[in-house]
């Protein structure tokens, strides 16, 4: 587990703080940075943070839990992001989301137990023409069979 305390992660959190402190609105941007070289924003960085940047700690929680960007926890080792745009909508996005659901045994935004799959919804990924669509950590699956993507997808990364 990460922590803020680590020296490493304590050193790169002082330098981001120091990057972006006496800029306003910089917040996001230094959110950005944390997940970038963390995977995530957990708790105790979370605390630190409002240390540095001399923020209130409730305003970075605000950020963090409202954007769906920013995680409090580590995912899984694969995003699966489930286009829900509406030409995936359309062709059947919430099935392809019940099929990886029920093949991972997890809920959209959840990580499976063995951090290996990390399964949400996004808005678009701009790949219309190939709905439905999945992007699997950067990776675009499209023109999916609803009911049978999940398995197909899943055994392509389990592994891996």
């Amino acid at each position: 587990m990460t922590t803020a305390t680590t020296p490493n992660v304590q050193e790169d959190l002082q330098r981001i703080a120091k990057k972006w402190k006496d800029k306003p609105g910089s917040l996001i941007m230094v959110l950005h940075e944390v997940q970038e070289r963390l995977g995530c924003v957990p708790r105790n960085v979370c605390l630190e943070l409002a240390k540095l940047i001399d923020v209130p700690v409730a305003r970075i929680y605000e950020v963090v839990t409202f954007y769906n960007y920013f995680k409090t926890e580590a995912p899984g080792k694969h995003i699966l992001s489930v286009c829900t745009g509406t030409a995936c909508h359309l062709k059947g996005a919430s099935k392809v989301l019940e099929s990886l659901s029920k093949e991972l045994g997890i809920k959209e935004g959840e990580s499976s137990a063995d951090k290996e799959f990390h399964l949400q919804s996004v808005r678009c990924v701009g790949c219309c023409g190939m709905a439905p669509v999945v992007m699997v950590n950067g990776a675009i699956h499209g023109k999916l069979k609803p009911e049978s993507s999940g398995k197909e997808i899943v055994a392509q990364y389990r592994g891996k």
